[in-house]
């Protein structure tokens, strides 16, 4: 997908100064073979919607959310042409401010309006959107989706009163969390440690040709969610199903919800209380997982003897190449966690998530090791937010 994006780029480049937005997509048109969809171009990898404007800054409609949704499990890309230069954006849900045309009566279970190119971030989570970052941007994207985005959007386009609760954190609750480290630390050192790794690779040997199959799936999220309930699901009769349905011919999953709880698989230790968060990673693909709610982790950190870990299952297409349990605090993982703090409404510290290639790292070799003042100081970001 992204060399496409990159050879996409270069042609688009190639033709600065072209200053004719019609023309320019025809050329597109024409060299990658895309199809027209109104005013949208589109192929497996990507589709692209072309705009023009004397300057960087346009304010012109570039597409309604009904036609976004519909091409934003890829990369939405805008091509603004100028006189001089031709401009590429990433526009996925993600990357949008606001809805803000005829959307008065947006709803999450009315999709209405269309968004102009100021609602378009330039820079998202320090990031310069631009066509060397789409990688990471769509990285970013592809775990949220449009489902993950359009409650914000509602919310910052109609000035809905939003849902949850960001968590008052008091001084008894600060001294609890920021012990956290302290605790996990020690935790990873002991046989407990030992005894829930253990646990969660019975679960993962008995379902390991299941996970293999399910690690076709080409959409992250349910692969994920499949996976992740096959190995810590509670509802036997459920996993059943699932199990069944994947080895059948006929490929139809059974639809189920998760809860949207902060791990997948609590063990109570008489020392520790232990949240374990069950993840995914196809080594070959690129992508950045889940990882928690802010405001989640800190009420679950508050709580004595808490200790709040990862468990990665590595895949490839033939087998499972391993299974690390390490903790949220873990060095790499914390440097690779990406905290999407102004993206989550007003009501609430934010999300996370994990660059891929970090785990990947982790998955291939294992550590334990944590830096107890850099999470510290960790902690005290999120809990400033």
């Amino acid at each position: 997908m992204f060399e496409q994006l990159s050879c996409l780029s270069q042609f688009i480049e190639s033709h600065n100064g072209i200053n004719d937005k019609a023309s320019l997509a025809k050329l597109v048109c024409s060299e990658f073979g895309l199809t027209r969809d109104r005013s949208v171009f589109y192929s497996t990898f990507y589709a692209i919607r072309f705009s023009s404007s004397e300057t960087l800054s346009f304010g012109n409609t570039v597409a309604s959310l009904s036609r976004l949704q519909k091409y934003d499990d890829r990369p939405f890309l805008v091509c603004l042409v100028t006189p001089t230069k031709n401009y590429l954006l990433i526009a996925n849900t993600t990357f949008l401010k606001k809805v803000s045309h005829s959307s008065h009566q947006l709803r999450t279970d009315n999709i209405k309006g269309s968004f102009n190119g100021s609602d378009i971030v330039r820079v998202f989570e320090g990031i310069d959107n631009s066509a060397a970052n789409f990688e990471r941007l769509f990285n970013i994207h592809t775990p949220i989706g449009f489902d993950g985005n359009l409650a914000r959007l509602v919310e910052s386009t109609n000035n809905i009163s939003p849902t949850g609760t960001k968590v008052n954190v008091s001084d008894a609750m600060k001294l609890a969390i920021l012990d956290a480290p302290i605790r996990a630390d020690q935790f990873v050192a002991s046989v407990d440690f030992d005894q829930l790794k253990s646990e969660l690779d019975e679960r993962v040997e008995k379902v390991k040709n299941e996970i293999l199959l399910a690690a076709l799936i080409e959409n992250v999220n349910v692969r994920g969610r499949i996976i992740e309930y096959l190995i810590a699901g509670e509802d036997e009769d459920l996993r059943q199903k699932l199990i069944e349905a994947l080895t059948s011919s006929s490929g139809g999953i059974p639809p189920f919800k998760t809860d949207n709880a902060l791990g997948d698989y609590r063990r109570l230790f008489p020392d520790y209380h232990s949240e374990t968060d069950v993840k995914t990673k196809v080594l070959i693909l690129s992508s950045n997982p889940k990882a928690y709610n802010l405001d989640k982790i800190l009420e679950f950190l508050s709580l004595p003897k808490s200790v709040f870990l990862f468990y990665f299952v590595g895949v490839d297409p033939t087998k499972i190449v391993n299974t690390v349990l390490v903790s949220m605090f873990q060095k790499d993982l914390l440097k690779g966690t990406i905290l999407l703090k102004h993206w989550a409404g007003r009501n609430s510290r934010g999300v996370s998530q994990f660059e891929g290639r970090v785990i990947d790292e982790l998955i291939r070799k294992q550590n334990n090791e944590i830096d107890i003042a850099t999470a510290g100081e960790f902690l005290n970001t999120i809990i400033e937010l």
